[in-house]
């Protein structure tokens, strides 16, 4: 607890010395002093998409070729309890609600897609869903509460597909899709950090889309039985474009994406709403470029952090301004209610935010 209530007084000092002196036309470029993605080796060459983190001790990873990590001790050592038999599987995302209990999803045409649960730390897995509709893709999953949940399917029929758990993934039903508005041509949701489906409190949850004429964000107030559809100000239309990941807390929202083309263009990478989703706005000084995942930082109302393949940035003021701190390539983000966040992507890369190392000769 020492060290944790030291780091976050660190950075907080950092990231107001860095927001006093920044000139805004350079905010989203000027490294912010005093923050860094303290790397943890995984001994592993997965691409981790799926991110889940429990605490500053313990977090859950989940990617290519069928793996998955856990740690419990900050990243020095990392544990494969990947599912047996899943070698052919890409996870995309783990919802963990400790160190023993997860829930894992892999993407895919078909059966390609499954769902599996352990309660033991992955010593032992239990297959609890399986798709056997070909024409259904799903990508993400997200929990109210250790029993109730949602997984979210690309649109079949004109309408995006939601499945949901109240045993806390032992089980999944799909809902009726009356109450799913009409998908645009196109659109999709992107299996890219975990973060296409997010909840907030015991019955929100909100939906980000890409690939049609707009990128929207759909909310749902009652577990995703009824959905509302917003547009939002980045850039669609292209099946490469639109809103990658959502991050909410109560009703202040952010949504990052782009086009995740590499060498492509992302002026407008980031939106903001204060009003839980129904309305967005262009954040003024965006992310340098696309952005894959998300997270609010528990411990700052107004501060949060984003990556994706080119680097991160963080904001303090609510999703307004973004500042620029690491150019190393991360998918998914995710923060723990102790105040520990993680990161994760390509080549088995995971890394703890923390304190940047003071220059030698600087002083205490």
């Amino acid at each position: 607890m020492r060290r944790t209530v030291k780091w976050i007084r660190a950075l907080s000092v950092a990231l107001a010395v860095t927001a006093a002196g920044a000139a805004p036309a350079q905010a989203a470029q000027r490294p912010v002093p005093g923050v860094a993605w303290q790397a943890k080796a995984t001994g592993s060459d997965a691409r981790f998409r799926g991110l889940a983190a429990v605490s500053r001790s313990t977090a859950w990873a989940a990617g290519t070729k069928g793996t998955v990590l856990l740690t419990r001790d900050g990243g020095g050592h990392w544990r494969d309890v990947s599912p047996p038999g899943a070698g052919a599987l890409e996870f995309r995302d783990v919802e963990a609600f400790d160190a023993r209990h997860a829930v894992v999803l892999a993407i895919g045409e078909g059966e390609a897609s499954r769902i599996f649960r352990t309660a033991d730390g992955g010593a032992h897995w239990a297959e609890s869903f399986r798709n056997t509709d070909p024409r259904a893709f799903y990508d993400c999953l997200a929990f109210f509460d250790h029993r109730h949940g949602i997984a979210l399917g690309d649109p079949v029929d004109g309408r995006f597909r939601v499945l949901a758990t109240a045993d806390g993934g032992r089980t999944w039903r799909l809902l009726p899709p009356a109450g799913m508005p009409a998908a645009q041509p196109g659109e999709a949701a992107f299996a890219a950090s975990g973060q296409c489906v997010v909840t907030s409190g015991a019955r929100n949850a909100w939906i980000a889309t890409g690939g049609g004429a707009a990128s929207r964000v759909l909310h749902s107030a009652d577990r995703g039985r009824t959905w509302t559809a917003a547009a939002t100000l980045i850039p669609a239309g292209d099946p490469a474009r639109g809103v990658f990941a959502l991050a909410f807390r109560g009703g202040r929202g952010l949504a990052v994406g782009g086009d995740y083309r590499a060498g492509q263009p992302s002026e407008h990478a980031a939106a903001v709403s204060a009003d839980g989703g129904r309305s967005w706005r262009a954040a003024d000084e965006p992310p340098a470029a696309y952005r894959s995942g998300v997270a609010w930082l528990p411990r700052g109302r107004a501060t949060a952090v984003a990556v994706g393949p080119t680097g991160s940035e963080i904001t303090t003021d609510g999703g307004r301004t973004w500042r620029g701190f690491d150019t190393g390539s991360y998918d998914t983000v995710a923060c723990a209610p102790d105040g520990g966040c993680w990161a994760a992507g390509e080549k088995g890369r995971a890394a703890r935010l923390g304190a940047a190392p003071r220059p030698q000769g600087s002083g205490r």
